[in-house]
């Protein structure tokens, strides 16, 4: 089981990541595998009760590879992890297959309760650069949340959330890999919609008010 795991997870890279050049240099040199790999054990010791050890194996696994994912967290298959660097995932966030996320995401929780308090996040959702999903919400399969967006309500499936907070772009056709969740069209960005829109109103009052003398005198 283990040995399949590795294996369909490192051709997972090869690919998405053209970057990849051999299955050897994905084992050798890519953290977010190295941290997954290391949360297999820790999530081992930590579902048969020896959390201690469990979070301890999690707290080397961030030292080797500044990525931090809570042993108590549940990964789907042909999870990949791109660059990596300051990902943390929380202790209740589940994933689901072939879900790529990018460095510096948080799932993390907006409780301090406990029980269920991070994402949830379905299958094929891509997770762009410096994203926040927070709090126990889901995100729909295929959804896109694109770079430094702030997520903080459940997002459905098929949709493409980008700003903050968090707004649905227009989204067409077929579910397919777009680079760190962002829509590769600006135009589809709500925000700037919406200042487009108040440049064509700010121009049209402009229109209709008199102009005033270029000189005059009191």
């Amino acid at each position: 089981m283990a040995l399949m795991f590795l294996r369909e997870t490192i051709q997972a890279y090869r690919q998405r990541d053209p970057a990849a050049h051999s299955d050897l240099e994905v084992f050798l040199c890519y953290p977010g595998l190295h941290a997954v790999m290391i949360h297999h054990l820790a999530g081992y010791l930590w579902r048969h009760g020896f959390t201690t050890s469990g979070r301890f194996v999690s707290h080397i696994g961030r030292f080797l590879t500044g990525i931090e994912i809570h042993p108590g967290a549940k990964l789907g298959r042909r999870f990949i992890i791109d660059h990596g660097m300051g990902v943390v995932i929380g202790e209740t966030a589940e994933i689901g297959d072939d879900v790529y996320i990018y460095h510096q995401v948080t799932l993390g929780g907006t409780s301090s309760d406990h029980g269920k308090r991070h994402p949830t996040i379905g299958d094929n959702v891509i997770i762009g650069a410096g994203a926040k999903v927070l709090g126990a919400i889901e995100i729909g399969q295929n959804a896109r949340i694109g770079a430094n967006a702030v997520v903080v309500a459940s997002v459905p499936a098929n949709t493409t959330m980008v700003g903050i907070p968090a707004r649905a772009v227009a989204r067409s056709g077929q579910p397919r890999f777009d680079a760190y969740g962002t829509p590769s069209d600006p135009s589809s960005d709500p925000l700037l919609h919406d200042l487009a829109l108040l440049h064509a109103q700010l121009t049209a009052l402009e229109a209709r008010l008199p102009r005033m003398p270029e000189d005059y005198s009191i």
